[in-house]
């Protein structure tokens, strides 16, 4: 799975029927929305995208639309480890409407998504293998059910087993991709019904974000390379015959 997603929604009613309708983006409404979303941040105008191709986009990016009933935002300011931690200023906006929150990453196995319903929150689930459930707030809702009830095991992988069993009762993100199809109404790499969202007809359009009192993007570069010269030179494994792994060359990878 490669999965990762970093979105919020607002919606007046059934959202996968309204991402349905393939609206194109207000743009004067979102640039408006873009405003309340980051206050007091420099906004510009990008290149648009879409919501298969920008469905979590780098941290100096954002994409959104809207249009009648639906306000949709991609950023990755949005991947909380503990959704209920929502900034006030976006649940607040969401009274009279539902706000659903989703994120996912594939490297790391976490899956968070959240839901409030006219202001108030009624769902919030945050997990990962490495840390266990961070955050569980409400009932579940009933396509979580299977997995806690323990249909959807993580079957062990040979090649990869170790040890110990999965961590969780159910990998993550094939929760994320059932609760993204749910609540959004379309998948990335789960399966694909004939009545789905198309998320690339979904259009968005871009907008280039910097926070005033955060890091400068040249701060950002220098911080990246200092962790990749702290990291060394990348080593690389081979499965071997007796199941172990085997540390090889570049010059074998071919």
């Amino acid at each position: 799975m490669g999965a990762k997603t970093s979105l919020i929604a607002y919606s007046d009613g059934d959202l996968p029927g309204l991402l349905r309708t393939l609206h194109r983006p207000d743009v004067s409404a979102t640039a408006a929305l873009i405003d309340r979303v980051f206050p007091g941040w420099v906004v510009s105008p990008a290149e648009p995208g879409n919501l298969s191709d920008d469905v979590r986009p780098p941290e100096d990016l954002a994409y959104a639309t809207s249009f009648p009933g639906v306000e949709l935002v991609c950023a990755d300011s949005f991947m909380l480890d503990n959704p209920s931690l929502l900034p006030a200023h976006l649940v607040a906006a969401s009274g009279g409407r539902r706000l659903v929150l989703h994120a996912m990453h594939s490297v790391v196995d976490w899956l968070a998504f959240a839901v409030w319903e006219d202001g108030r929150l009624v769902r919030s689930l945050s997990l990962s293998p490495g840390h266990g459930v961070i955050e569980d707030v409400g009932e579940p809702f009933p396509f979580e059910l299977p997995f806690w009830e323990g249909l959807h095991p993580v079957e062990p992988d040979p090649a990869w087993a170790g040890p110990k069993p999965y961590a969780l009762p159910f990998h993550p993100l094939e929760l994320g991709e059932v609760a993204l199809h749910v609540l959004f109404g379309f998948t990335i790499e789960g399966e694909v019904h004939p009545d789905d969202v198309d998320p690339e007809d979904v259009a968005l359009l871009g907008f280039s974000i910097a926070d005033p009192d955060g890091p400068t993007s040249e701060e950002r570069r220098a911080e990246l390379m200092a962790i990749r010269e702290r990291m060394g030179e990348p080593r690389f494994f081979r499965l071997q015959g007796d199941g172990s792994l085997g540390e090889i060359g570049l010059d074998e990878l071919a």
